[in-house]
């Protein structure tokens, strides 16, 4: 029967340099909201007989997002690379734009966090467009899956 979801997800730590108390649990979040509920189907694992759940491992390394997609086993199926050029930007201003969330938690009146946590949705979502359009022929998914991505993939932008 087929399972198309990730079962299990796993960031390259070695990526990540450093995060705050904040950061450290926007990351737990995702993952346990991604692991709740996603949409997750490689099309050639899929199309070689295997129909999930998957194992997917993310790293970053020169510029490329590392999407390593295994069986529950932890058997590899297939490696997905994609350039992560377009989304130079939009990780810039949805970081800026939640150190901004974060400072106005702490001291802004609640219609101030309100707009700005707005901002900060339509930053993250049309990021996660973009990123559903570059999986698009590679991984068949959902918007609340590739939105739970990017925010792993900034993540492991973090440098400090």
């Amino acid at each position: 029967m087929a399972d198309p979801r990730i079962s299990h997800i796993e960031l390259d730590e070695a990526t990540i340099l450093w995060r705050n108390a904040d950061i450290e649990q926007e990351r737990r979040v995702a993952i346990y909201d991604l692991i709740e509920e996603n949409v997750f189907k490689p099309c050639r694992a899929f199309a070689a007989g295997y129909e999930g759940p998957y194992r997917l491992g993310l790293s970053v390394h020169d510029g490329r997002l590392a999407m390593e997609i295994s069986d529950d086993s932890g058997m590899h199926l297939e490696s997905i690379v994609l350039g992560l050029g377009r989304f130079r930007r939009p990780i810039r201003e949805y970081f800026a734009i939640c150190d901004s969330y974060y400072q106005a938690i702490r001291k802004a009146t609640a219609s101030e966090i309100e707009t700005i946590d707005m901002a900060r949705r339509g930053v993250h979502n049309e990021a996660a467009d973009m990123l559903l359009e570059r999986l698009d022929g590679k991984v068949e998914t959902d918007f609340a899956t590739v939105r739970r991505l990017f925010t792993l993939i900034c993540v492991l932008h973090i440098r400090g």
